[in-house]
This record gives structure tokens, C-alpha cells and sequence, in this order.
């Protein structure tokens, strides 16, 4: 029988390692394939790795709460299949590879079943030479790192002498914990607070949303609306959809927009909307239920939580007016939205002065002074706001 050496496969944008959470079968048990084999834990997101091949798990070669990178071998099965690459087709099921990779990793004795894992950054997701010869660095260096504690919803709690409670953090605090030190020492963090009237917004809402439950299966949240405002407000002012590198500012093309969520544990996530500028509002709509409600059950793929370009968090929905929200590196932005107010408010009219009761709510923006200065970063909640504001109640959806 071969042996088939199981790597670590590419999961995503800027993810080089995971932690194996726990085994789903035992040494000497028999796989077949597409077979879950273990669950691993990359950065926030919990999934399974299943078997390629048909065959007996021979050898774990990670254990629970050690790290493994990306290209690492993780297990080795023997199986009766061969994986020689002179059989390795112009085209695969899921990609074409050219000549020259398909050299380099008949070369490095790269199986057919590991070139399918490499992640592709040329078009239409190929695998360029670039590409594989970043896995075979990595791979190389097979560095095992023992990390954080077991499971994400497993906390280890002790008392002390003093009668106090010793609560250790699980793996996904432990993780937020050091993402938000990180970006406080990264970034010269400034705060702008902008207040917005979205009655137009609510009252639109609580019109439509029974019908538009009744005939879509989707719930009707207001956060689409804030969604589709900031995409403009960044179309406008492009200069907040950047990253730094240095002394170097980058410049995004594509507006990835992250939700920071709360989950049901008392935990953070942040999905992202690739490309949230390609969709109505409808679309909108649609994808954000999706995404919150995976985010809350655990179901997230580890690259629906990475690429995030500028995001925004709810902070109204446990009832907070205003904050000073921490950027998610790389971005250099991120935007909080507070709770919804009914207040007694001042109405310009052509024929004057009134007061009535309006919906208001803050937004509060968070900005990296290095690269934003107060004009921008401030013209942009602005922006925001007047979007809001301007919001079409007769939009028909």
C-alpha cells in the first residue's frame, strides 16, 4: 500500500495556520473518502478537514491544541491509490495548471490531491508559480507550536484562597484580546461622532417588513440600509477602503465590508461581505441574514471572516448610544452604529421652523490618525449620515 501524506490546506486569505481542535478518527480506523477526518479552529472559525483518498489512517502527526501551518502534514493514510504526477491532467475538476507548476510540484513531489489545496491568486483562482513556490516556503518549514486552550465554549474555572473566581479565557477571547492590543499599538486611534435622523428608514421598515417576511422568508433588519450607505459614502471617499504597509498606503479596488457580531458565548466575529458593493439591497438583505445567522451556529468558513476591508459594528443592539470602536487591523476604519432614539427635534422646512419627533441615532467613527486625518475621517461619518438621511422611503424592494 502507499502512503498519502494529508496537508494542512489553504483556507483563505492571509491564513497560515490552524489549531487541531480534535480528531474525528482514531489511528487504524479505515476512511473512505470525503470522510471528516478532524476539526481544526483557524483564527475565529471552527471546520473540518475531510479525507481525499480511501484508505487507513495510519498516523496523527498533530495532537489536539497544537498548531499546524498551512502545507504542513497533518496525518499519514495508507491507501492502495497511486499519486504519481506524471498523471496529473492539463485540467482538474477544480482548476487548470500550467506546465511550469505542474513541473515544480512534480519537482517537490507535490501529489495531485495537495495542488488542489493550494490556494490560487492568479484568474480564475489558478495556482501561479508564485503561488506554489510560497506553499513549498511554508511547508518547509514544519514548525509544530503548541497554542491557547481546548474548545471555543470550554472555559477552565478555578477558585482561589481568596474565594474568587478564576475564569481562564477560551481560544476565540485569547484571540480578540491580542487583535485589540495589536491595533492599539498599530494605529494612532481617533474617534469623530456624527448624528443622523432615520426616520424615513424606520418608518419605510415597519411599513414593509410583515409583507416582506411574508414574501421572502427574510427578516428585514435596517442594518442592509447602513450597509449599502457606507458603500456609497466609500465610493465617494475611497480613501478610507485602505490598508498601510509601512510607509506605503494601499489602495483597495474591491469594498469588503465586515459585521462585527456577537455571538450567543459573549464572543466577537467578524463575517465579511465580499464585494458589497455589487449588491441591492435585496442582495444585501439576503446576505447579511446568511452570514449573521452561520456566524451565530458556527457554520462560517474560515475566508468568510478574512479580507474585511472597512467594518462595522452594532453597538445600538445591546442598547449603547455611542462608542469609540477599535479598528480591525489591517483596516484603517471602522464604523459603530448606536441605539435608535426617539427624540423631540427641531424640522427645517421651506416654510420654516417646526418640532416634532424624529428617529435619531449616532455614528461613531474610529480612524487611523497616521494615514486619515480629521477632514476625511470626519467627512465621511458625515457622509454616512446624509446618506441615511436622504434614504428613498418609497423604495420598493
Amino acid at each position: 500500500m502507499a502512503e498519502y501524506n494529508l496537508p494542512l490546506p489553504a483556507m483563505g486569505e492571509s491564513i497560515a495556520e490552524a489549531t487541531i481542535i480534535r480528531w474525528l478518527k482514531k489511528e487504524g480506523d479505515f476512511v473512505k473518502k470525503e470522510d471528516l477526518l478532524v476539526e481544526i479552529a483557524t483564527d475565529k472559525v471552527n471546520s473540518e478537514i475531510s479525507s481525499p483518498v480511501n484508505g487507513i489512517l495510519k498516523k496523527k502527526l498533530f495532537a489536539p491544541n497544537e498548531v499546524a501551518k498551512v502545507g504542513n502534514f497533518i496525518a499519514i493514510l495508507e491507501t492502495e491509490e497511486k499519486f504519481s504526477l506524471e498523471y496529473i491532467p492539463e485540467k482538474s475538476k477544480k482548476r487548470f495548471y500550467s506546465p511550469l507548476v505542474r513541473t515544480i510540484a512534480k519537482r517537490e513531489g507535490i501529489s495531485f490531491y495537495e495542488l488542489d489545496t493550494i490556494e490560487g491568486t492568479g484568474e480564475k483562482e489558478r495556482v501561479t508559480k508564485k503561488d506554489i513556490l510560497k506553499y513549498i516556503r511554508i511547508k518547509k518549514n514544519n514548525i509544530v507550536i503548541p497554542k491557547y486552550n481546548r474548545y471555543n465554549s470550554i472555559q477552565s474555572i478555578n477558585k482561589n484562597q481568596k474565594n474568587e473566581e478564576i475564569i481562564e479565557m477560551d481560544r476565540m477571547r485569547r484571540i480578540t484580546a491580542e487583535h485589540m492590543i495589536r491595533s492599539k499599538n498599530i494605529s494612532a486611534h481617533v474617534t469623530s461622532f456624527v448624528e443622523a435622523d432615520v426616520t424615513n428608514i424606520v418608518k419605510w421598515r415597519e411599513k414593509i417588513k410583515e409583507t416582506f417576511q411574508k414574501n421572502t422568508g427574510e427578516k428585514l433588519t435596517l442594518m442592509s440600509v447602513f450597509v449599502e450607505c457606507v458603500v456609497k459614502a466609500i465610493k465617494d471617499l475611497p480613501m478610507i477602503n485602505i490598508s498601510v504597509n509601512g510607509t506605503s498606503i494601499i489602495k483597495k479596488r474591491n469594498i469588503h465590508i465586515g459585521l462585527a457580531t456577537a455571538l450567543p458565548n459573549g464572543n466577537l466575529i467578524v463575517p465579511v461581505i465580499k464585494n458589497a458593493d455589487s449588491y441591492n439591497l435585496i442582495g444585501l438583505i439576503k446576505i447579511i441574514n446568511d452570514l449573521i445567522k452561520r456566524a451565530k451556529s458556527n457554520q462560517l468558513k474560515p475566508e468568510e471572516t478574512q479580507g474585511g476591508t472597512y467594518t462595522i459594528s452594532n453597538i445600538g443592539s445591546f442598547g449603547n448610544l455611542f462608542g469609540t470602536p477599535i479598528i480591525h487591523q489591517p483596516q484603517v476604519a471602522i464604523l459603530a452604529i448606536g441605539l435608535i432614539q426617539k427624540k423631540l427635534s427641531i424640522i427645517e422646512t421651506p416654510k420654516g421652523d417646526l418640532i416634532g419627533i424624529r428617529h435619531k441615532i449616532y455614528l461613531s467613527h474610529s480612524y487611523d490618525h497616521r494615514v486619515i486625518d480629521g477632514i476625511l475621517g470626519g467627512c465621511f461619518a458625515k457622509k454616512v449620515a446624509l446618506y441615511l438621511e436622504k434614504f428613498n422611503c418609497y423604495t420598493k424592494i
